[in-house]
């Protein structure tokens, strides 16, 4: 069964631009619903978002980041548009029927394949329990880009990771000190920047933009609530790196509301690039 975005059932959600987290979730959990986050990491393209015929998100701005929201579980028809256009008939991608699974976690990425033409990567996010003292790191290449290799701390950590593909380490807490270089180069295209990879959290570090015209730059997503329990259920923060220079972001309540829109969203199916 389709669902619809309305202002009546997403009342209140939106995305504010601060320098603060993310509200946890851990209240307001709902047995059926699916948590959905979206990156915009397609450069020098602001778009709008149609959910089901409605315009849901205006001016989605490259860097933008939106989420965690919680949708019910269910099929939706999604379509974007240039910026400011009139109605969703002449989508720049899509529009696609997709389905949100119940008790999933998942990022869509809006960006750049390997040839530098736009297009969406659904990515289901790892939510499992994590040990002590331990967080998770995950990479994810959405850049157009040839093949990479992803610098911790002075060492390469992940070789050769091609567009879209992702690869996670379960390491001790710690900040790390991240770079990205083309596979098999020292010389790094991005960074480096410190990325806390704080314990019983998913940090998932993307590697967007495009390395022909010179601005590859990283975002950051941070998933938490991974601690044994009894400790919450995932929400999520957001952190962007433009070329190591941190800009905050993170959800927060009432502006697509006093849009009259719904909540921003992309749609994904269940599947993970391993």
């Amino acid at each position: 069964m389709r669902k619809s975005l309305s202002l009546a059932a997403t009342a209140g959600l939106g995305l504010v631009i601060a320098g603060s987290a993310a509200p946890a979730f851990a209240d307001s959990h709902e047995d059926g619903a699916a948590q959905l986050s979206v990156l915009h990491a397609v450069p020098d393209l602001p778009v709008d978002v149609y959910v089901d015929g409605e315009l849901t998100l205006d001016d989605f701005n490259p860097g933008d980041l939106a989420g965690p929201l919680e949708l019910p579980a269910g099929d939706y028809e999604i379509a974007i548009t240039a910026a400011d256009a009139e109605d969703d008939s002449d989508p720049v991608l899509g529009p696609v029927d997709v389905s949100l699974d119940e008790g999933m976690n998942y990022t869509a990425a809006a960006h750049l394949d390997a040839s530098g033409d736009p297009t969406v990567t659904p990515f289901v996010n790892d939510t499992s329990e994590l040990g002590a003292g331990d967080g998770r790191l995950t990479v994810r290449h959405v850049a157009a880009a040839p093949e990479v290799d992803v610098w911790a701390n002075g060492e390469v950590a992940v070789e050769s990771l091609a567009n879209p593909d992702e690869a996670s380490l379960e390491v001790p807490a710690s900040t790390v000190e991240a770079a990205v270089s083309l596979a098999g180069e020292t010389d790094p295209v991005i960074g480096p920047a410190d990325v806390d990879v704080a314990e019983g959290a998913t940090t998932i570090v993307y590697a967007w933009g495009s390395a022909e015209d010179g601005n590859l730059a990283l975002a950051t997503q941070v998933i938490d609530g991974m601690h044994s329990a009894p400790d919450g259920v995932p929400a999520g923060n957001y952190q962007v790196t433009q070329q190591g220079s941190p800009v905050a972001w993170a959800a927060g309540l009432g502006v697509l509301a006093l849009l009259g829109a719904g909540a921003a969203i992309f749609g994904v199916r269940a599947k993970s690039n391993a």
